[in-house]
């Protein structure tokens, strides 16, 4: 459990741990240089509960307090905290069970509820999408739409993390370990409750670093999706000259597309950022061409969805979701 100016919220995380009725357990809380009642809070937790492990070091960010943690730690199975969230009492125990019955190289998380202040109707839906997503066929089919586990849910056992890792590469760690461990051929699982309170509010770091902005999502994104592309060996195009098309268009690097397209008439003829713009009717057939579609209107993906399977595309294979 990284730990950065995290009073506030301490005393509640930590207790969430300390009442799990998995009783084999062992908490490293890594204080990343906090400069507030953290270490205090830390260091009395760790004089009562001695499954506590206090591990002080200077400020260097959550990946090198995630990387520290994991060389500290102990046990067989590693499970991610964060200091503002809360766990249910059979976290643990339901995400062990559920490991011990798969392979060693399996990423488990739970499902979510978000609780704080100021919830948006942009993180409820987040928040529905992710639950949703159960099976590993799930959340791989849908990783390039946003991370599919949830980070403060993360448990997977002590060689899968030590073979992924986390990596400092200036962009969302939580999301670049999902699809390399992806990539590596990790399995996906979800314990199918909401095991953990997600908290939402000013503080959280997502909101207030630039590692975690739009423009760093997409990059990670296009950089796993581009070689996907390029094994496929046939044409790419886009689907969506819309905001969050526009997006898109302006950052493909190694491999661009043909064309995009759109539904608008009005559209039609037209270019965007140096594509042309071109209507449903004129796209390949399944097999002769891979879609990106980046969409971002509500209800468009199923709608898509319907249109592509009916006409034999095959999701993951011919075209993938963007966001």
């Amino acid at each position: 459990m990284p730990c950065w100016n995290a009073a506030a919220t301490l005393d509640e995380a930590i207790d969430s741990i300390v009442r799990q009725t998995h009783s084999d357990w062992e908490l490293v809380a890594i204080d990343d240089g906090s400069r507030d009642e953290t270490p205090d809070i830390l260091q009395t937790w760790a004089d009562r509960v001695p499954r506590i492990r206090l591990v002080g070091m200077a400020h260097q960010g959550i990946v090198a307090a995630l990387q520290r943690g994991c060389t500290e730690a102990h046990g067989e199975y590693f499970a991610r905290m964060d200091a503002d969230d809360v766990c249910m009492p059979s976290r643990l125990k339901k995400q062990l069970a559920l490991l011990e019955s798969e392979t060693s190289f399996t990423l488990c998380g739970t499902q979510v509820e978000t609780i704080g202040d100021n919830i948006q109707s942009g993180r409820l839906r987040y928040e529905e999408w992710i639950n949703n997503l159960l099976s590993h066929e799930d959340m791989a089919r849908e990783r390039f739409i946003e991370c599919p586990i949830a980070h403060p849910t993360f448990m997977a056992s002590r060689e899968c993390f030590e073979q992924i890792g986390y990596a400092d590469n200036g962009g969302p760690e939580d999301y670049d370990f999902v699809l390399r461990a992806h990539a590596a051929g990790v399995q996906f699982r979800k314990v199918p409750e909401k095991l953990l309170q997600w908290r939402n509010g000013p503080g959280r770091l997502c909101l207030n670093d630039d590692r975690y902005g739009p423009e760093q999502f997409r990059s990670l994104k296009r950089d796993h999706l581009e070689g996907i592309l390029h094994k496929q060996g046939v044409p790419f195009w886009q689907w969506g000259a819309g905001e969050v098309g526009k997006s898109w268009l302006r950052e493909w690097d190694d491999l661009r597309p043909v064309c995009v397209v759109d539904v608008n008439p009005r559209k039609m003829g037209k270019t965007i950022h140096g594509y042309a713009i071109v209507p449903p009717t004129v796209l390949p057939p399944p097999g002769e061409v891979v879609v990106a579609i980046a969409v971002g209107a509500p209800g468009a993906r199923e709608e898509l969805r319907s249109w592509f399977g009916a006409r034999g595309y095959r999701e993951a294979i011919d075209y993938w979701f963007l966001a």
